[in-house]
């Protein structure tokens, strides 16, 4: 499989409206995914389904001015249930800038940034996924939403797109 085109979806800088409020307030959250997954009490941990250079898609090549980077695609799970699927795209001269985002291994992305007192966030946006969405996690999914946001660390840009998969609703 390749890497999920989910950067494909109609991202809303605005609120959508048929949100439930208790998912909005997750979709939303303006600090750390993970810390707010491993502040719920129950076990947290990470799988890493691809961590790979590739050609970048069309839109991030024209944005970082450059065609190669590096894809990364983790499942955060919350007692063994995948509860959140994410996928991270970072420029080669991110890379090269910020090497500790190369080696990450199965520790959380967000460990690393928000740790760092220069992070920068842009807006986030939200999209709805249609049932019967392809992920390397597998599994015929339902309707899911989502969220993206660029992170800009030492003037060095990335994009995590994270999709709040359904075992989430048994934790929030």
């Amino acid at each position: 499989m390749d890497v999920a085109p989910i950067w494909q979806a109609d991202w809303l800088a605005q609120q959508p409206a048929g949100i439930a409020s208790l998912w909005l307030d997750w979709l939303l959250e303006p600090g750390s995914l993970t810390a707010r997954l491993q502040g719920t009490g129950h076990a947290f941990s990470l799988q890493l389904l691809l961590q790979q250079h590739i050609e970048l898609p069309e839109f991030l090549q024209q944005r970082w001015q450059t065609r190669r980077g590096l894809v990364r695609e983790v499942v955060l799970l919350l007692d063994q249930k995948p509860c959140i699927y994410a996928q991270s795209f970072l420029p080669d001269h991110t890379v090269a800038a910020l090497q500790p985002l190369a080696d990450l291994g199965t520790m959380p992305l967000g460990h690393y940034i928000f740790t760092q007192p220069d992070l920068q966030r842009s807006a986030i946006e939200l999209a709805c996924f249609d049932a019967g969405l392809q992920l390397r996690s597998g599994g015929n999914l339902p309707q899911l939403w989502g969220r993206r946001s660029y992170f800009t660390l030492s003037h060095h840009e990335l994009l995590v797109q994270e999709l709040y998969l359904p075992a989430l609703a048994e934790f929030i």
